[in-house]
């Protein structure tokens, strides 16, 4: 796997992450992940692969250094955040368990901030805005999530960097900045489409014929994790980092024509 590395120092690491890698290991998933990336990378034990026997014995826990917070973050292998496996972009991942839980403790308290790129259908007004609508797993569909009564608290906000259209196409096409305020799980997708707003090639918020139409000319979701920012667990320095938009993204916003808003 060829994983681009963005920042790096001996407690934290920070990658540019591939449209169509999986972050997190699950037995659906049988390609390589981040996770397994990451395990290699940092010579991390694996503690599933470990016999049950083995993980109860005091002293193969401490030659292990499997406390409990060493477990968590063997067990994901110091990956504190995901991405969706189209989305690309920056994802954060400690290299030892006391750095694993200061960001996992900024990212509960909010204090991580994450900037977005995704093109999506149609002209979006006003140029600035602020969706607030809860986010929750769609009962008819638990591999969805939606906007439902009794979700948790979920807070995006955008702004219009330019508007595009097709040459062939009347439709037209908004290039936006979003800063999620919070983590939920696909929030980013189910806002832009509460709001009428699908991101391009979104294979499950965008409609079934949009999906499709869409992803016979771009087979991924323009959908990528460009900035991010955090306070250094050991340090306390603030770290700012980019990402660039991904060729074939950057490829893609040439095909259209750029109108002005």
């Amino acid at each position: 796997m060829n994983i681009k590395i963005i920042y790096e120092d001996e407690d934290i690491l920070v990658i540019d992450k591939p449209s169509g890698i999986t972050v997190n290991r699950a037995d659906t998933e049988k390609e390589e992940t981040i996770q397994d990336w990451a395990e290699h990378y940092l010579k991390i034990t694996n503690p599933k692969l470990q016999t049950p026997s083995k993980l109860q014995d005091s002293n193969n826990k401490k030659k292990l250094e499997f406390g409990a917070l060493d477990l968590e973050f063997a067990i994901r292998a110091g990956v504190v955040h995901r991405l969706d496996k189209e989305t690309s972009g920056l994802l954060l991942i400690a290299k030892n368990p006391k750095s694993f839980l200061a960001l996992q403790k900024q990212f509960k308290q909010r204090k991580v901030e994450k900037v977005y790129l995704a093109l999506v259908h149609g002209e979006v007004r006003p140029d600035r805005g602020e969706i607030n609508v809860p986010v929750g797993r769609l009962p008819y569909n638990r591999t969805r999530f939606g906007i439902v009564v009794g979700g948790r608290d979920s807070v995006t906000s955008y702004r219009v960097i330019s508007n595009f259209q097709f040459p062939i196409s009347n439709e037209r096409f908004t290039l936006l900045e979003l800063y999620p305020k919070t983590g939920r799980t696909h929030q980013i997708r189910v806002h832009l489409k509460y709001i009428n707003h699908p991101v391009f090639s979104d294979p499950l918020y965008a409609g079934r014929k949009t999906a499709r139409k869409d992803r016979q000319i771009l087979p991924r979701l323009f959908l990528h994790a460009s900035k991010i920012s955090f306070q250094h667990p050991k340090t306390n320095k603030i770290i700012f980092l980019e990402s660039p938009l991904p060729q074939e993204l950057v490829n893609f916003l040439s095909t259209p024509s750029e109108v002005s808003i």
